[in-house]
């Protein structure tokens, strides 16, 4: 099982090779992809490098700033045309520990189809956070769940950008129908893997606020997770569900 993770990039030079170092040390021998938006500070080029003496990483440059949605788009379908069976993504600002990726990896080798680094299912997990930026967070949550009729007890963490799906979750979503660009790319993913049947497992991390970690939210994305999460009810196609698999319990 190949086994690819998405990395988004812009600015991200401080960050981004002392991540991958921390991922290809893991044993599963995951493969990176990053895809960098012709990021001013050199992003791109410190990638190039790794990637130049190291064979599971690969970089996709684009020419300019184009929203997550559009880079996880591309990303997802670089992977899976490069022969990824499971394709994971995360930030590359340290906010998502790659400690936590063979967890997300286990119930995708049982039964579960997509995997979601949750920071709520078993308890509140976060670090370094202010409380105002909590509660937005929660009701976030809280909001998807009332307007697109996805319940808590299938994903308590819909805006988790920390997750991996099945190829097959891919395809059958079909990445030229995912209209959101924004943080609403996760929601819209997520949804769409559920209503579509596929099970959906939650999986207990916690989510770190690293010192270099920078909040990209704009009014404009927060306006496009307003308007497009209702519209997910009526845009969605469905298919009858299999069972989901319950959340994966905290090893201790």
């Amino acid at each position: 099982m190949k086994a690819t993770i998405v990395i988004p990039t812009y600015d991200e030079a401080d960050a981004l090779p002392d991540l991958l170092v921390r991922v290809l040390e893991l044993p599963q021998r995951f493969h990176v992809l990053v895809v960098d938006d012709a990021s001013p500070d050199g992003t791109g080029e410190l990638a190039d490098a790794v990637a130049a003496r190291e064979p599971r990483v690969k970089v996709l440059h684009r020419p300019g700033k184009m929203g997550l949605g559009s880079a996880y788009r591309d990303g997802f379908a670089r992977a899976m045309a490069e022969g990824a069976d499971v394709i994971f993504e995360m930030d590359a600002d340290h906010s998502h520990n790659p400690k936590y990726l063979p967890a997300l990896l286990e119930p995708l080798r049982a039964d579960a189809d997509v995997t979601v680094g949750s920071r709520y299912v078993h308890g509140i997990r976060v670090e370094n956070w202010p409380f105002r930026r909590l509660l937005l967070s929660r009701f976030a949550n809280y909001y998807v769940s009332l307007a697109c009729g996805m319940p808590a007890a299938v994903l308590m963490d819909a805006t988790s950008g920390f997750r991996g799906y099945r190829r097959e979750v891919l395809e059958t979503i079909g990445l030229d129908r995912v209209r959101s660009n924004g943080y609403s790319f996760q929601v819209e993913m997520a949804f769409r893997a559920w209503r579509l049947g596929f099970r959906v497992c939650e999986v207990p991390i916690c989510f770190e606020e690293h010192y270099l970690s920078s909040s990209k939210m704009s009014k404009a994305i927060v306006w496009e997770a307003i308007w497009r999460t209702p519209l997910l009810r009526v845009t969605a196609p469905r298919r009858k569900r299999r069972a989901a698999p319950a959340a994966i319990a905290e090893k201790g």
